[in-house]
C-alpha cells in the first residue's frame, strides 16, 4: 500500500451532510491497486482502512440500500 497522506480523497456521496457521518475514499489508488483506501474525513491525519474491491461494493450497496 502507498502512503495514504499522497491521496486524492473524495467524500462519499452517502455522507452526511450534518458533519456527522463523514467518509472519505481514494480511487486512483483503487484503480492502480484494487485496494480501496478509506477514511473519516473529520480526522484526515489518522487512520485509514484499506479493504477489498469486493468489500467496497458490498459497502456502497449497503449505504444505497439503507438509503432508500
Amino acid at each position: 500500500m502507498t502512503d495514504t497522506r499522497t491521496h486524492e480523497w473524495v467524500k462519499s456521496t452517502y455522507s452526511g451532510g450534518d458533519g456527522g457521518q463523514c467518509l472519505e475514499w481514494a480511487p486512483a489508488a483503487a484503480a492502480v491497486t484494487g485496494i480501496v483506501p478509506v477514511r473519516d474525513s473529520k480526522a484526515p491525519e489518522g487512520p485509514s482502512l484499506a479493504v477489498s474491491g469486493a468489500a467496497w461494493t458490498g459497502l456502497v450497496e449497503f449505504a444505497k440500500a439503507a438509503s432508500l
